[in-house]
């Protein structure tokens, strides 16, 4: 049998479920595990040592992980920021999907390119977000986030605009990249003012746990067009997929996989 797993600060079941649920209907002998660790080398060494095949990577480990592996993705590479391993006897091979699944739902929710832009956020997640936006031919962008130095350096990467709260700005999209709303001890926050969800013609959350997060339920309720945490993670962890197994599943399969994930959730 195949062990793949995740690293997280705090570890969901969403992956570990998406995944073993594909395995078991393509009938791969594969199995996903979903861990947590105080020490990140250690982590990783045993990766490489016990010869996992795979491995996703979640905050906040998506930067710090780079200097662990061998070899980087283009699509890692090019934002310095991994979410996904891949082992082949021995040789770890880094990748960025979140970028990759946040550049395919703008374009298949055919989010104009001209809209303004207030993306929340400044750690590794933010970064394939924003290189997405940037990459996709968005061009008025601005980055919110309260340190001045992640956010500032985030923004001038990319050639966006920086400032350190929401306050009374507005955009077309706003795009939350933050862990307001998620399951824990920020559930309850709403990532954006009523305000800036009212003026919005999009609404996003990258939170997929819970996927109904507070600012997508109230985007909902005001009649705006949302994109979910949880189409994130079933289009990454798809990507992920067919990395550690090199099988492409069914779009009907990917969506099974990703409401059976949820609901179990």
């Amino acid at each position: 049998m195949t062990l793949c797993i995740s690293l997280a600060a705090r570890p969901s079941n969403i992956g570990t479920r998406f995944h073993n649920y594909l395995y078991e209907e393509l009938g791969l002998n594969f199995i996903y595990k979903a861990f947590t660790t105080p020490d990140l080398p250690a982590a990783i060494a045993g990766l490489r040592g016990l010869g996992i095949r795979g491995c996703a990577i979640s905050m906040p480990f998506k930067e710090d992980v780079i200097a662990l592996v061998d070899r980087l993705d283009p699509s890692a590479k090019a934002i310095d920021s991994v979410n996904t391993i891949v082992n082949d006897d021995g040789v770890l091979t880094a990748y960025n999907t979140d970028y990759l699944a946040v550049e395919r739902l703008l374009r298949e929710h055919a989010v104009p390119t001209s809209h303004s832009v207030l993306v929340q956020g400044s750690g590794g997640m933010a970064k394939a977000v924003v290189a997405a936006l940037r990459d996709s031919g968005f061009t008025r962008v601005t980055v919110v986030a309260r340190n001045e130095r992640t956010g500032r350096a985030l923004a001038d990467l990319y050639g966006f605009a920086w400032q350190q709260a929401v306050g009374e700005s507005t955009a077309d999209l706003i795009l939350n990249v933050t862990p307001l709303g998620m399951a824990g001890a920020d559930a309850d926050a709403l990532a954006f003012p009523a305000a800036a969800i009212e003026a919005a013609r999009v609404v996003f959350d990258v939170v997929a746990s819970p996927s109904e997060t507070p600012l997508i339920l109230a985007a909902r309720a005001a009649g705006k067009p949302v994109i979910t945490g949880a189409e994130v993670v079933a289009l990454q962890a798809e990507e992920q997929f067919v990395l550690y197994t090199g099988v492409r599943p069914t779009a009907e399969q990917v969506r099974a996989a990703g409401e059976f994930s949820r609901r179990e959730a």
